[in-house]
């Protein structure tokens, strides 16, 4: 059994939270990064949902590849389908990436169902804005959600046009 790699977009770039033995700034083509899920428990509530990221279909999206040692396969899924298939609104997909070195891999990734009740759809930039702002679940307010993830691509040197303008009208 060899390696495997991990895509990440969102909290899995900076706290991916299973072991790995390198990690670089990979390219997936065919999806992008976007706040286009409804989070009823994490940043929002059934009444009053908050909005999360997730991969959807089009364009491309820069983020981490993390390679996982072979013999840590079973552990290191068994902790991601844990922490991503929650209320199973992320398919897990072994897509092609582009790391950063030129190489191309297959990375396990999640992207969003399309069809399940928490997208959101593709939305602009002040339908957003009115969906995260005041929401809050568990973990704190969606506004701190979309700060903290702006925060750490722009640390990452990753920009988010769309997502840095939400950012923005929120502040």
């Amino acid at each position: 059994m060899g390696d495997f790699w991990v895509f990440g977009y969102g909290s899995l770039m900076w706290r991916p939270g299973f072991a790995h033995v390198e990690t670089q700034r990979a390219r997936l083509h065919g999806y992008h990064r976007s706040l286009c899920i409804h989070s009823f428990i994490h940043r929002g509530t059934e009444h009053r949902p908050g909005l999360v990221l997730g991969l959807d279909r089009g364009g491309s999206c820069i983020g981490l590849a993390f390679r996982v040692p072979g013999d840590l396969e079973a552990e290191v899924l068994a902790y991601l389908r844990e922490r991503e298939l929650v209320t199973n609104v992320y398919l897990e997909r072994s897509l092609s990436i582009r790391l950063n070195s030129g190489e191309t891999v297959r990375a396990i990734s999640y992207v969003v169902d399309r069809s399940h009740r928490q997208y959101a759809g593709a939305l602009d930039a002040d339908d957003a804005v009115l969906r995260v702002r005041g929401a809050a679940g568990q973990s704190g307010p969606n506004e701190e959600y979309v700060f903290n993830t702006v925060s750490h691509l722009d640390s990452l040197g990753i920009r988010d046009r769309w997502l840095e303008t939400v950012a923005r009208k929120l502040s």
